[in-house]
């Protein structure tokens, strides 16, 4: 069985950084592209960052400049680093990956941005 963890939320200043992490366990033969997605209070999910098996990564408009998606494939790990955060990046934050040619979701980790 397959699960992604998420960790690293929390309650952060606007203006201040954060980084997501996300592993994902279990039988695993091969992780494709992994991403970030978040959902605010009233809102559709969207897509944050992208990053395929070979690094190539797409970013939402909103956090260009400001996230950096990276994956470590030996920990089967993604990342979100999250700089100048401001109130509108306040969201749960999802992640997801295709495993073994399958989609799966984390559980989600809240992200507050709030003086």
């Amino acid at each position: 069985q397959v699960q992604l963890v998420e960790s690293g939320g929390g309650l952060v200043q606007p203006g201040g950084p954060l980084r997501l992490s996300c592993a994902a366990s279990g039988s695993i033969f091969s992780i494709n592209a992994m991403g970030w997605y978040r959902q605010a209070p009233g809102k559709q999910r969207e897509l944050v960052a992208l990053i395929t098996s070979v690094g190539s990564t797409k970013y939402a408009d909103s956090v260009k400049g400001r996230f950096t998606i990276s994956r470590d494939n030996a920990k089967n790990t993604v990342y979100l680093q999250m700089n100048s955060l401001k109130p509108e990046d306040t969201a749960i934050y999802y992640c997801k990956a295709n495993i073994n040619d399958n989609l799966y979701w984390g559980q989600g980790t809240q992200v507050t941005v709030s003086s």
